[in-house]
C-alpha cells in the first residue's frame, strides 16, 4: 500500500486537502496528516479545523512513496519556512520520490529547490515563483519528472485523482472517477 504524507499548516486551504486526503483513502492509500508542531489541530483558511495524525518532525523520507501540499496562502507560507517540510522535500527529491502541490503550494516547492520547470498554481502565484516554465490556466494538473502540480480548490478531485492513476492503478482512478462522477477530470 502506497503511503503520502500531507502536511497541513494553519491558513491551509481545506478543500484541497480535505478532496485530495480523501481521494487517496478511497483508493486504498495510506494518508499521514502532518502539522508543524506539537498542536496536532491546524486551523485552515477558512475556520475549519483538521486534527493531524502527527508532527510532520521525524517523518523521514524512506517511508513514504509521496508527499503532498495543499494550498492556501497562509499555510504555504508556513510549509515554505518549515525546516522539517523543506528538508523532507529535498530528501524526496534526492531520491526521485514523487511531490505534489496545489494552488500556492507549488511556491513551497520552488523555496526548497524542487520545483522543475513545467508546472501550474494558483493563478498570480506564479509571479511569486523563480522557477520558469509556468503552464497556465489551460491545464488542471501537470506532470514534470517526479513533480505534479494543480491549479486550486476547483481541480483538487482530478489531482487527488492523478495521484491515484500515479501510485496506484488505471482500473482504481477509473472506478473513482466513475464514482466520484468526475467526468471533468480527463
Amino acid at each position: 500500500m502506497a503511503r503520502v504524507l500531507v502536511p497541513i499548516a494553519e491558513g491551509f486551504e481545506e478543500i484541497e486537502a480535505v478532496s485530495i486526503i480523501d481521494v487517496l483513502r478511497r483508493a486504498g492509500i495510506e494518508v499521514i496528516m502532518g502539522a508543524l508542531n506539537e498542536e496536532l489541530l491546524v486551523k485552515g483558511a477558512h475556520g475549519i479545523i483538521i486534527q493531524a495524525d502527527r508532527q510532520v518532525k521525524g517523518v523521514s523520507a524512506d517511508e513514504l512513496d509521496m508527499i503532498v501540499l495543499p494550498g492556501g496562502w497562509g499555510g504555504t507560507k508556513a510549509l515554505a519556512m518549515d525546516i522539517n517540510v523543506q528538508n523532507l522535500l529535498k530528501a524526496m527529491d534526492q531520491v526521485g520520490k514523487n511531490i505534489g502541490a496545489i494552488c500556492a503550494a507549488p511556491y513551497a516547492l520552488d523555496t526548497a529547490g524542487v520545483l522543475k520547470e513545467g508546472y501550474t498554481c494558483y493563478p498570480s502565484v506564479e509571479n511569486e515563483i523563480k522557477t520558469g516554465g509556468f503552464q497556465g490556466a489551460s491545464h488542471a494538473v501537470v506532470e514534470t519528472e517526479n513533480v505534479m502540480t494543480s491549479r486550486g480548490p476547483g481541480t483538487a478531485l482530478c489531482f487527488g485523482l492523478a495521484i491515484v492513476k500515479k501510485l496506484v492503478d488505471d482500473t482504481t482512478y477509473e472506478a473513482l472517477r466513475e464514482g466520484l462522477l468526475a467526468d471533468f477530470c480527463a
